[in-house]
């Protein structure tokens, strides 16, 4: 498998390490993407670009996307891949983004038809953990595809689960991050509570982390949350404000309800009007601080 190329189409936080560990275990890897500088730092890692995006097809047998969200990944799919045109039969198309569980599963069943499989690989774990292989895959498609690219996820990856048919993947994903976007709130409640109380807030979530409280959540965020370091950021509260409202979707499509969620998502929706969207989503705490009347 290492002898085969392998596309990144999506070079940011994300994409950049991904590429960096196909390298590293021995792939030849193609990148591409809208900028230009970012493709170029890779170049000079052992990565090749292309002349055009819609060559990329006929040069590599799988194809790795890392885009923002569902309707970019379509955009890209049908007009700079043109893979309903451009594709080969027997490749596979592996998108890395949180999209949206049922137009993930709609495209996987036209590039089907094309004779092209599809899996919806959602990474859970920040950038940070994903640059240092502490992140893991969150897979839905057939066992088959997901059996030819173990060798990939293991090369990027702590662990990869299938987890089911198309859009699987992307539906456990979502359930992920409800549970850590709470985790996080829960943490920025707590410190506000704590310094309000009067309590130091160092010693505070040095004291969470060793209690039956713990999650990792303190490890990513507590830190930023409590020195208030939201830039540059680990990853974006405009990400996770994307993903929130996805899982509202989600709730609402199956009749599950997410009361604590569909608070989250307007605490979020406040940050964001602050002009906060491209900060690190510790910055939560500022919305508590403010509740507070703490300062931010």
């Amino acid at each position: 498998m290492a002898a085969e190329t392998i596309a990144v189409v999506g070079v940011g936080l994300m994409g950049s390490s991904l590429a960096r560990h196909l390298l590293s275990a021995g792939y030849s890897v193609i990148v591409h993407d809208v900028d230009a500088a970012k493709v170029e730092a890779l170049t000079g890692d052992g990565a090749r670009k292309v002349a055009a995006p819609e060559r990329i097809a006929s040069e590599a047998g799988v194809i790795m996307l890392s885009l923002p969200n569902s309707l970019i990944v379509n955009d890209v799919v049908n007009n700079s891949l043109r893979l309903f045109e451009q594709g080969r039969s027997g490749s596979i198309l592996i998108d890395t983004s949180t999209p949206d569980p049922d137009m993930s599963a709609a495209l996987a069943a036209r590039l089907r038809e094309r004779g092209i499989e599809m899996l919806d690989a959602t990474i859970s774990g920040t950038s940070e953990m994903f640059a240092k292989k502490d992140a893991i895959f969150l897979v839905g498609g057939s066992e088959e595809a997901f059996r030819r690219c173990t060798p990939i996820f293991a090369a990027a990856s702590r662990e990869a689960f299938r987890v089911g048919a198309n859009g699987a993947g992307a539906v456990t994903k979502l359930v992920v991050n409800l549970v850590l976007t709470l985790n996080r709130m829960a943490l920025a409640e707590g410190l506000t509570l704590a310094r309000k109380a009067g309590l130091d807030g160092l010693q505070t979530l040095e004291v969470l982390k060793k209690s039956a409280a713990y999650s990792n959540a303190m490890d990513q965020k507590g830190y930023r949350m409590v020195k208030k370091q939201f830039l540059p950021p680990a990853s974006r509260l405009a990400s996770s404000y994307k993903d929130a409202r996805l899982i509202l979707s989600l709730g609402a499509r199956v009749d599950c309800p997410l009361p604590l969620m569909s608070f989250t998502v307007q605490a979020m929706a406040s940050e964001i009007s602050k002009g906060r969207k491209e900060w690190d989503p510790a910055t939560m705490i500022s919305f508590y601080n403010a509740l507070a009347h703490l300062g931010e």
